[in-house]
């Protein structure tokens, strides 16, 4: 056998896509995508545009001479003759799919791929046959696909990929994954059988006891001719299965033989599968028609002759000294994309710096970028910078690289302090991707950078806050540009290597790449926010809010760590106690942090209910399931409450004293701006907003979060807000009125829903209410109200009635909103934040009455979260104005808290309050509620 080999002496490579595999994923992972966004009875194009996004990404990542993808062909194969039965119980394709394979043929047939489909047999079938004879000619095979069944197909030329998995079987990941060798994977399938394709196995034969026998006897044929010597149970159901195993693997069997010449004429050789280049013109247009504006975006991007891409090559200069056409320089970008004219320089002398510099200042807007030594950012030290001032044109300054060989470089205080004038001068315009942790980075060498008038991460977040919003990602979405990944030249890993440690020209690349995307990105998506007044808004709040969470961050909170080791003993106490009374209960130790030893003592050997299994068929133990057996039964309640006091003391409690910054004693939190589709902020490193409070355990941590002598903490927080935005959203006369008059608003629901008088409403039903309230903000069902007041479905669903028909304003607005967001593919906050719903219109029920839910309540958690934004940029600009000692310290869901000198103490109760009170005029009063004390705890 003579391999084949490409022109570097690499064998060559056969990619093999199972594209019925491929088309179901796409149909599952994708939004409800349409033609027309927004409009249901436009075509749905979903699979197709994930689709084409798998195609292009695998073609990215798999060098390959030969491809092809393949597909089921429609109608019935030999294994329907052979075995009647056979797939007889999968769902029918839901036509929403079923409606785009046409175009997905089409599609991906000009994205360069060959499109097999072949009648009478499976997709796995002719994907067996070309490995096959692939293997024969020296080819290596790359497959792929999820479908475990390909594993049979494995051999030292083939190697199956899940890509949607990271997952790789070749010889050693089969055996590893499967406990058996390719060679034998279609003996283990007919010994479990498999359920998807409705075919029997052994009975009670699972894929331990087919590893098991397989290994003892070596094979099926084995197996079957020593069916007699196996013991017990599985012997006997062995035996019963004789007759059908032969069956069995015959319809598990991939072939290898079909017959592909009406499909590929010049068989056995695959030069009629050669991957070719894409048909431009003709997936521009079919990109238009299915309403892909990016992805036309990116064609146009693309769509450079080689032969100038290639002679313009040279103007990506790394490293290169300035001259004409150098540093700066325009360059001429006519016929050409940004991304293929590139002009990247290293600054390695003071010459080249003063160049910078001086073109630095003339610009009127730079786009930065900093390379550190940590993701930490209040630890984070400076390695090197970027700057670019015109798309295609970036400069690197190396400062602290070093390893073996590495170049000379600026000295980085002195390249930072000619830098500091120009880095603090507000009246020069930056741009970032996340600039807040850049400013963190700066302010770590006594630098505060002014003038960041933009953040491309922001600018996605407000525009598109359903999407990723990485610059990679960006570049890609919005440029059709690709870029370095971070792994590829600091590796992954165990063996990742410090950013210091990356060879200059490599991080040059990198990092001029990062700031000359960033202005790229901008100037693509800015001129979309500048023409729409809400959209502009809501980014100008956010740019706000990102330099309030810096100072937020940067002064931090402090922490009494001895007030959290006394706790952790207490709580470790209490949490052996528990233990001991489990194991009493139980009638025997167990481990109460395994899930598998918890299942075995509860449901064999006590015998309690199995209330739902997990996704492997063993019965659940999650805390749905505990706190529902804790209803009847004392050991899981013990359970229960020893695995929550577990997790406080790990999360919190032991975790905080280690988390105090060791500069400052204090302990950081940092507050992801993108994260949240409502616009929320989310806490992390550590999590201070998820602190439970419902338990006294839980309140008990805060009291370790102090104030420094001669200070208090303070607590202000909006006061019952979502539901004063609900009234203030639906224009419920009844619900309006409760709130302009002062009501208790659950008392007055209750009243309203139970017809008494407010006076005579009882503390159950103003809890009943309460639920209400709350639940029906958050798309309750009657189902779920049921649940949560422990009362029958029926009289939930009689409570909602009489709710709706006594606010009838609400009932309104519920309907409106779910026919606006259907219609229009998303919903507003009151200031104008766009929150999208892309499974507004999905043809999955779960999927769709999920985004219903949260059309009705996104609005109101979205508001909130712009109010609290207001009120933390306002307080934020009084304090300054005022020159206030008063710091904000922590943003908590609807609070703001403060660590208040003893002497501003009477001022920050007057006007905190009356400015959060202030910052929106809204149907009804907003009321910020202020508490203080010596710490978190007792200012509530």
């Amino acid at each position: 056998m003579t391999e084949e080999k490409t022109d570097d002496a690499q064998p060559k490579t056969l990619l093999l896509v199972d594209g019925s595999s491929y088309l179901y994923r796409a149909y599952h992972a994708m939004p409800d995508l349409r033609a027309v966004p927004g409009d249901p009875a436009s075509p749905a194009t979903g699979a197709i545009r994930g689709m084409i996004n798998m195609m292009q990404k695998l073609r990215k990542d798999v060098r390959a001479d030969y491809a092809a993808c393949v597909f089921d062909a429609p109608g019935k194969t030999f294994r329907d003759d052979l075995y009647p039965e056979y797939k007889a119980h999968r769902s029918p394709m839901p036509d929403d799919l079923r409606a785009q394979i046409d175009p997905i043929h089409e599609v991906v047939r000009l994205l360069g791929w060959k499109v097999l489909n072949v009648s009478g047999v499976e997709a796995d079938d002719v994907i067996g046959t070309l490995a096959c004879m692939a293997g024969e000619r020296g080819i290596r095979t790359v497959i792929s696909s999820g479908d475990k069944d390909l594993s049979q197909l494995v051999n030292e030329h083939v190697t199956v990929i899940d890509t949607m998995n990271d997952k790789v079987r070749d010889l050693a990941g089969v055996e590893a994954e499967f406990g058996v060798p390719p060679r034998l994977m279609v003996d283990y399938q007919a010994l479990v059988g498999d359920s998807v394709d409705n075919v029997p196995g052994v009975e009670k034969v699972g894929p331990k006891t087919a590893v098991k026998l397989l290994t003892e006897y070596g094979s099926l044929d084995n197996l079957i001719a020593r069916a007699a010597d196996v013991k017990g149970a599985v012997g006997e159901n062995l035996r019963k299965a004789l007759e059908w195993l032969p069956t069995g693997r015959q319809l598990l069997t991939i072939k290898r033989d079909c017959d592909l010449k009406d499909h590929i004429p010049g068989l056995p050789s695959l030069d009629d599968i050669v991957i070719g280049g894409q048909a431009t013109d003709q997936l521009k247009v079919f990109y238009e028609k299915y309403g892909f504006k990016g992805l036309v975006k990116q064609l146009e991007t693309h769509d450079v002759p080689p032969e100038l891409i290639e002679e313009h090559r040279s103007h990506k200069k790394v490293g290169a000294g300035p001259g004409p056409g150098g540093l700066f320089e325009e360059p001429d970008l006519s016929g050409l994309s940004r991304a293929t004219n590139l002009q990247y320089e290293t600054v390695f002398t003071w010459d080249q710096f003063d160049t910078l510099l001086a073109h630095v200042k003339e610009a009127q807007l730079v786009a930065l970028d900093t390379e550190t030594s940590s993701l930490d950012e209040m630890q984070a030290e400076i390695v090197g910078l970027s700057f670019s001032t015109a798309p295609g044109i970036a400069a690197y300054i190396p400062l602290t690289h070093s390893y073996a060989g590495a170049p000379d470089q600026l000295p980085r205080e002195e390249v930072l302090a000619k830098l500091k004038p120009w880095l603090e001068d507000g009246s020069r315009a930056k741009l970032g991707q996340h600039v807040k942790y850049d400013r963190h980075v700066f302010a770590n060498h006594g630098i505060e950078v002014r003038g960041y008038v933009h953040d491309t991460m922001l600018q996605s977040y407000v525009l598109e806050v359903h999407k990723p919003h990485g610059l990679a990602s960006l570049a890609e979405r919005h440029l059709g540009r690709s870029g370095i990944d971070y792994e590829t030249i600091a590796g992954k890993g165990a063996h990742q290597i410090p950013f210091q440690q990356v060879p200059v020209e490599k991080a040059a690349e990198y990092s001029c790449e990062d700031s000359d995307q960033c202005l790229d990105v901008h100037l693509s998506l800015w001129p979309r926010l500048e023409r729409d007044p809400k959209l502009r808004y809501i980014y100008e709040l956010e740019i706000q809010s990102s330099e309030t969470l810096y100072r937020i961050e940067r002064n931090g909170v402090l922490i009494d760590s001895e007030e959290l080791v006394r706790q952790a003993h207490e709580l470790g106490q209490r949490i052996m106690k528990l233990e001991q009374e489990a194991h009493e209960l139980a009638g025997q130790p167990f481990n109460l942090g395994s899930p598998k030893q918890i299942g075995d003592v509860l449901f064999t050997k006590q015998g309690l209910p199995v209330v739902k299994k997990t996704a492997s068929g063993a019965p659940s133990t999650d805390e749905e399931v505990l706190e529902k057996l804790a209803e009847d039964y004392p050991l899981p309640a013990k359970i229960l409450e020893h695995r929550g006091l577990s997790k406080l003391k790990g999360t919190y409690v032991d975790k905080l004293p280690q988390m105090v910054h060791p500069r400052t004693g204090r302990v950081h939190t940092h507050y992801a701006q993108a994260v949240a589709v409502t616009g929320r902020l989310s806490s992390n490193d550590p999590n201070l907003q998820n602190i439970p409070i419902r338990t006294a355990e839980g309140r008990r941590i805060r009291e370790a979060f102090v104030a420094a002598p001669g200070h208090v903490i303070a607590s202000a927080d909006y006061s019952q807000i979502e539901l004063r935005i609900m009234a203030h959203i639906s224009e419920d006369e009844a619900l309006l009125r409760a709130f302009r008059e002062n009501m208790d608003v659950h008392r007055a629901t209750a009243s309203e829903v139970f017809g008494v008088a407010p006076d005579q409403v009882s503390s159950e039903q103003r809890r009943y209410a309460k639920v209400i309230n709350f639940g029906l903000i958050y798309g309750m069902s009657s189902f779920g109200l049921a649940r949560n007041l422990g009362i029958e479905t029926k009289a939930a669903a009689g409570y909602i009635d009489r709710y709706f028909q006594r606010y009838p304003g609400v009932k309104h607005y519920m309907d409106e909103t779910r026919l606006s967001a259907k219609s229009r593919g998303y919903v507003e906050t009151v200031f104008g934040r766009r929150l999208y719903l892309p499974e507004i219109n999905s043809p999955n029920g779960p999927r769709r009455g999920g985004a219903e839910r949260q059309a009705i309540n996104a609005p109101m958690q979205g508001t909130a979260a712009d109010l609290i934004k207001l009120s933390m940029v306002k307080v934020q600009d009084v304090l300054d104005r005022e020159a206030r000692r008063t710091k904000m310290i922590l943003q908590v869901h609807d609070e703001l808290v403060f660590e208040v000198p003893e002497d501003e103490l009477d001022w920050a109760r007057a006007e905190i309050p009356r400015l959060m009170a202030g910052v929106a005029e809204l149907r009804v009063p907003l009321v910020a509620e202020f508490g203080a004390g010596p710490n978190w705890d007792r200012a509530h």
